[in-house]
């Protein structure tokens, strides 16, 4: 294992350190604890307050999305691993204006478990909270609601983040994170393994030559593993999947999302969107915006993801609205 770390099991709470030295007039500590994170000037008074969280080793996600704009306050684990629920309380403590606590994460049992355990005692205290689990990760289920929450959140986050800045209610803040979700879905292909500090060793294996379509951004199995293809075939197969469910005809807009799994360089992923963009133009589907970069990474797995979002005239204003986190800027 080569890696630029210290003691494995220093990873996390040293990665912490750093990064909020580094954004200081961004974000801070919740009662002390380095895996509780929030925005520097939390609580915002009068405004809905937007929580997520779950495990390290995919930033920017979860914490990085922790700003102005988007979200107020953040829960971190372990790499891989689910923060706690008393983690997740303390953020809730944290962040609440008075007018009640979002939370958006993806559809992971421990995460549920911990999360709907820190809502109730939130309840307890007066906090109302409501919960959106992203399921956008289109070929992990049959059954949409056993799907795995990918970087189809960061749009949930940007749009309902738009929205509470507006002063929606804890309603409408729900609803705009649910209507979101409804209209995206996200598939992605794996080149590499990547390597958990702690554990020392690939997380999987893939041949030199291999690729696996759709495989989720802890290893989860994908939907097969085969030779590797040009990146033209790849973008079509990923958008092919992604379209299956997000009907797009001439006339529509959409929002797309090329997304590097951690160790894919820029310029590939430019290359895929190249051909997603020239597929939906050429049926007369208009991209409102383009995200193209690391927005939920995998530590250094090779690899990207494609999310695709069709968009209303409501959902294009809170994408254009302006946010400031360490890892998202929109002017």
């Amino acid at each position: 294992m080569k890696k630029i770390l210290n003691n494995p099991k220093d990873f996390v709470p040293e990665m912490l350190d750093g990064l909020l030295k580094a954004h200081p007039d961004q974000l801070a500590y919740a009662a002390g604890d380095v895996h509780c994170i929030v925005r520097a000037d939390a609580p915002v008074q009068g405004k809905v307050a937007l929580a997520t969280g779950g495990g390290s080793g995919h930033l920017p996600v979860f914490l990085g999305y922790v700003g102005k704009g988007m979200l107020d306050g953040c829960a971190v684990g372990d790499v891989f691993q689910s923060p706690s629920a008393d983690q997740m309380l303390e953020v809730t403590r944290r962040i609440h204006g008075g007018r009640g606590v979002l939370y958006i994460y993806g559809n992971y049992g421990g995460d549920i478990m911990n999360f709907d355990m820190a809502a109730e005692m939130a309840a307890m205290e007066d906090i109302e909270v409501r919960t959106v689990l992203v399921k956008d990760d289109v070929v992990s289920n049959a059954d949409p609601e056993k799907r795995r929450g990918v970087a189809g959140m960061v749009f949930a986050f940007k749009c309902a983040g738009a929205k509470a800045d507006l002063g929606g209610s804890l309603d409408e803040v729900e609803a705009v994170a649910r209507k979101a979700l409804a209209n995206t879905r996200t598939m992605g292909v794996a080149l590499t393994p990547c390597i958990v500090p702690q554990v020392g060793r690939p997380t999987f294996s893939l041949g030199e030559n291999e690729m696996e379509m759709g495989m989720g951004i802890h290893g989860e199995p994908g939907v097969s593993r085969e030779s590797l293809k040009a990146a033209d075939e790849i973008a079509e197969r990923m958008l092919a999947a992604v379209r299956s469910e997000v009907p797009l005809a001439a006339g529509d807009r959409a929002a797309v999302m090329v997304n590097g799994l951690g160790a894919t360089p820029p310029e590939e992923l430019y290359i895929v969107y190249r051909k997603v963009h020239d597929l939906l133009t050429a049926d007369g589907v208009r991209v409102h915006r383009a995200y193209v970069g690391e927005y939920a990474t995998s530590m250094e797995m090779a690899g990207c993801s494609l999310t695709v979002m069709k968009v209303d005239d409501e959902l294009a204003a809170l994408l254009d609205h302006p946010a400031k986190t360490p890892f998202f800027v929109q002017v």
